[in-house]
């Protein structure tokens, strides 16, 4: 292809979906054939959740933009003032830089990616839209999900079932690719951190039992998420008299500062709980390796925790939909079980295969670009 270089602009709004895009950014910023953009907003600027900007920064990507675009706040108001202050910020920078990229990613589900993509489609962008197809029927993000999939050209979907739905939603049948999660090969890209380099860099110890947290709010029944808290912190009240907990606190959700404030508080009573506002992929990773369990209701939960051999405690609604494989146990945000599952899994093995991993997702979704190169 002689001297040919693609232009790849890749929208990034939180941790999450960075951790999920990582390997294939890893890959891409060293093959010559790329040119990439890491367009960071969302949290990423954000000082309440870590400024994972900074993260991105060493990275050392051909070029990273931060744009501000959220505004202070978690009630349903001020996170449709966000998605719309995300438009107006999103339509000036398309309107200067869209036409420089071949491809746009996109990824996920989340509020501020929904509004960054919606703002592209008057300039006709063409975005490639990475998890497509998938449902969580307990969070309105699953409507934000089929905005992002209508708007994109390309979709890779994690697995061949979710191909069904971007068909349904689309009406074309040759723009998905199967490529599981990418998030699954920082397992075996990133050298994961042994119990004692964890502890050095965390000054957290995970040779004793220790539950993996992650509970965001629920953002269909949102006027639930109070009492959800509550049973929440009571029950791991009650599991640190037995368990090291690690609290990773949610993203900016509606009422996710309901759960956040919960934790805190609960920190300021029970000293031995730890909360890291953010890992980092290589950390993340390696505390669910070390971890004896997963309790919340979080995605990582779902598609990455059984690489691990990990048991998983899922709660609620958020991820209702979404194909689990068979570490994940459902349970209602209810104390009693709560408890008793966690004491039930912790520890044990879960002996499963991952069907959300794909050693081949790189190449598949590398040469599918380039195809459309051709």
């Amino acid at each position: 292809m002689g001297g040919f270089k693609m232009k790849i602009g890749v929208l990034t709004s939180s941790r999450a979906d960075y951790g999920i895009y990582l390997p294939l950014l890893t890959a891409m910023k060293n093959d010559s054939r790329f040119e990439l953009s890491i367009i960071a907003f969302g949290s990423h600027t954000r000082h309440e959740f870590g400024e994972t900007i900074n993260s991105i920064y060493s990275d050392s990507y051909n070029e990273v933009i931060a744009i501000d675009n959220l505004l202070v706040g978690d009630s349903p108001e001020i996170i449709a003032k966000s998605y719309a202050n995300t438009v107006s910020v999103f339509s000036d920078f398309w309107s200067k830089r869209g036409a420089t990229f071949d491809w746009i990613f996109c990824l996920g589900d989340r509020f501020e990616m929904a509004a960054a993509v919606n703002a592209g489609i008057p300039f006709q962008l063409k975005f490639a839209h990475f998890h497509a197809g998938e449902i969580t029927l307990g969070a309105i993000d699953n409507i934000y999900r089929h905005q992002l999939t209508l708007a994109s050209e390309l979709h890779f979907v994690s697995l061949p079932i979710n191909e069904q739905k971007v068909w349904e939603l689309t009406g074309v049948k040759n723009t998905t690719t199967v490529i599981g999660s990418l998030s699954l090969l920082n397992q075996v890209n990133l050298p994961l951190l042994s119990v004692d380099e964890f502890y050095e860099k965390w000054q957290i110890d995970l040779s004793i039992p220790t539950i993996l947290i992650t509970v965001n709010p629920e953002t269909v029944n949102f006027e639930k998420n109070e009492l959800y808290a509550e049973i929440t912190v009571k029950a791991l009240r009650d599991l640190a008299n037995e368990f090291q907990l690690v609290i990773n606190p949610p993203n900016a959700d509606t009422k996710g500062s309901i759960f956040r404030k919960a934790f805190i508080d609960l920190q300021k009573e029970i000293k031995t709980i730890k909360i890291i506002e953010s890992f980092g992929s290589q950390s993340y990773f390696s505390c669910m390796k070390h971890a004896a369990l997963m309790v919340g209701n979080t995605s990582s939960g779902i598609i990455e925790a059984a690489s691990f051999q990990k048991y998983v405690i899922n709660i609620g609604d958020r991820q209702k939909g979404r194909f689990a494989p068979g570490n994940v146990i459902d349970i209602p945000f209810d104390y009693d079980q709560i408890c008793e599952k966690s004491r039930i899994y912790i520890n044990q093995t879960y002996l499963g295969e991952n069907p959300y991993f794909n050693k081949d997702a790189i190449i598949l979704t590398i040469n599918k670009l380039l195809q459309c190169a051709q």
